[in-house]
């Protein structure tokens, strides 16, 4: 049970060594059960396997895109932060209104804004 007590100032998390999708998936569950969430320090994420298959990997995600007009999407995030993003909102309901507002009660940052 990974589930944290409900608070209504945002909770801070050091994102520092921890891996991707397990973080990821806490903090999704987290969003819907309505806390906010700040994450710090996203560029310290690890992610397991070794980085010539992550590379690959990203570099597969880079090639999908929309063959008449690839402005329209689907957008290539390359900052840590937005990478974190992008794998919570995908956990996520998004396209309803409560998986939507969970996502706004996100926010992911490189490193600890003053």
């Amino acid at each position: 049970s990974a589930t944290m007590g409900f608070s209504s100032k945002p909770l801070l998390i050091d994102a520092r060594g921890h891996l991707l999708g397990r973080l990821a998936s806490i903090v999704a569950k987290t969003l819907l059960q309505g806390q906010k969430v700040v994450v710090v320090r996203c560029e310290e994420i690890n992610i397991s396997g070794s980085f010539y298959r992550n590379k690959l990997k990203y570099l597969a995600f880079l090639r999908k895109r929309t063959n008449t007009m690839p402005s329209k999407g689907p957008y290539h995030f390359r900052a840590p932060g937005k990478i974190l993003w992008r794998t919570i909102r995908g956990m996520l309901p998004h396209k309803l209104k409560r998986g939507a507002a969970a996502l706004d009660r996100l926010k992911t940052f490189e490193g600890i804004p003053a």
